[in-house]
């Protein structure tokens, strides 16, 4: 596989030192994927899950050691803190070996657009509002995810695609109260009350770029479950990368051709 040259990338809700946490797949999106800037959108580091069970394998310092190492090598990288990782939103404008905290910035695309970063949370009625709740929800989320690794353990051995559990009964629950809609709404008001043309952010773990009353949304998604990220190219154009889904189109490929009726006879 090339690597990639963007002149930024944008990635967000990692939630290292959650179990769910696949670094594995941001590791390898890393190797191959080069920007000028990256911004770290918020949820990088799962300090509510730390505190409850401190768990950090070496996945967790191989993603921390590859976005330092970028910052060594010139790569600007921001990181603009979540509800997860709140304890760095008391240090903006800190610099950690060259990876540079801000509590959200407004960024000048290649053509010229501007665009507002910052992390949600904030737009949050649940996180806002009722901190116990928010907890609770995030227990009740950990309590999915460790039924999808199960149930894609089950699929797997059937031949089954991948399926996350986690993601559909939190899209169900959201959609019910219109929990997303809304979210995305208040966003955009954001970035509206701001005078920029678009906005990126995180939060909710929904990957989407889609224009709201004039306003380019665009949520980066997340790297437990969709694992995406958003790229800006040189010409100040957008997309979104769904690391998952090129892993997969890799492995079909790579899987041996279908023998034909003549080579099963000569076998």
């Amino acid at each position: 596989m090339d690597t990639r040259h963007f002149r930024t990338l944008f990635i967000s809700d990692v939630h290292l030192g959650s179990k769910a946490a696949r670094t594995d797949f941001l590791l390898d999106f890393l190797r191959y994927h080069e920007a000028e800037t990256i911004f770290l959108v918020g949820d990088i580091v799962d300090g509510w899950r730390l505190k409850r069970n401190w768990y950090w394998p070496q996945g967790c310092n191989d993603v921390v050691q590859k976005l330092l190492r970028k910052a060594r090598k010139g790569t600007r990288i921001v990181y603009i803190p979540g509800n997860h990782d709140e304890f760095l939103r008391s240090f903006p404008g800190t610099h950690f070996g060259g990876i540079e905290v801000a509590e959200r910035e407004i960024y000048e695309m290649a053509d010229g657009k501007k665009y507002l970063i910052l992390h949600g949370d904030e737009f949050d009625v649940v996180v806002r509002n009722a901190r116990l709740l928010a907890y609770l929800g995030d227990w009740a989320y950990d309590a999915a995810i460790v039924i999808n690794i199960g149930l894609a353990a089950v699929r797997r051995r059937l031949g089954m695609p991948y399926w996350s559990f986690s993601a559909w009964a939190k899209l169900q629950v959201k959609h019910a109260v219109n929990f997303i809609g809304e979210f995305q709404r208040v966003v955009a008001d954001e970035a509206r009350r701001n005078n920029v043309d678009g906005v990126i952010c995180g939060h909710i773990h929904h990957a989407v770029m889609e224009d709201i009353d004039g306003i380019h949304y665009v949520n980066t998604g997340d790297w437990v479950e969709s694992c995406t990220a958003i790229a800006e190219n040189f010409d100040g154009t957008l997309e979104m990368i769904s690391w998952q889904d090129i892993v997969a189109t890799a492995e079909i490929k790579a899987l041996p051709a279908p023998q034909s009726v003549g080579d099963m006879r000569a076998a």
